[in-house]
């Protein structure tokens, strides 16, 4: 099995290179995890105070239960990832089932700021993309599929989301083995990491062979 990090700020594109690894070797072959189903559950917080909690510290996320999973990820048994609802920013009481697959591609703000996270991946990724076309990206998507307004996405942004960037998520690049500038548009790079873990699945078919 190999396990990829894949990081970046928010809007970066990690999710885009994310599923364009899943598309070009498959969906049989990969299994995707998003850090943001760890976020902490809040769900005992009224509305009011869940809506001011900083989600863009490492405190945010449970870390600890992520890392349960890709351990029993690693020893071929399945797990069930928690569902987030960020309109409400709370977990839900569902869960979704994910089976082992030979690549688990895993994507987050933070992965590759927690060492006991990064000890898990095999590769490790940092979608590198330009702060204007983050955050011009981020307000579309927070209004078009969280229920946000305008207001709120810019007074987060710059009251939690560009300071946590720049203490932890920037700093966390120094620890990729690959840096992608502009994400999913970058067709070079993912042609190379598409190449480079084919090598490895076909390595495998072989060695069971």
């Amino acid at each position: 099995m190999l396990i990829i990090g894949i990081a970046g700020g928010t809007g970066s594109g990690k999710s885009t290179v994310a599923k364009a690894l899943e598309r070009e070797l498959g969906a049989d072959n990969v299994a995707l995890i998003s850090q943001d189903s760890y976020y902490v559950d809040n769900s005992h917080l009224p509305m009011e105070v869940r809506s001011r909690q900083n989600y863009d510290h490492p405190d945010a996320f449970e870390d600890k239960l992520l890392l349960e999973h890709l351990h029993q990820l690693r020893q071929g048994r399945s797990v069930n990832v928690p569902v987030y609802d960020f309109s409400q920013h709370l977990r839900t009481k569902e869960t979704q089932l994910l089976i082992p697959k030979p690549v688990i591609i895993v994507e987050g703000i933070l992965i590759l700021a927690n060492p006991e996270l990064r000890e898990m991946f095999d590769i490790k990724i940092f979608v590198d993309t330009d702060a204007d076309t983050r955050v011009l990206r981020r307000i579309i998507r927070d209004i078009k599929e969280r229920g946000r307004t305008l207001e709120s996405v810019c007074n987060q942004y710059l009251t939690t989301v560009k300071p946590m960037h720049e203490a932890f998520v920037e700093p966390s690049k120094r620890y990729a083995d690959i840096i992608v500038p502009e994400g999913g548009h970058n067709q070079v790079a993912l042609s190379l990491l598409i190449s480079r873990i084919e090598r490895h699945l076909e390595n495998t078919r072989r060695d069971l062979a």
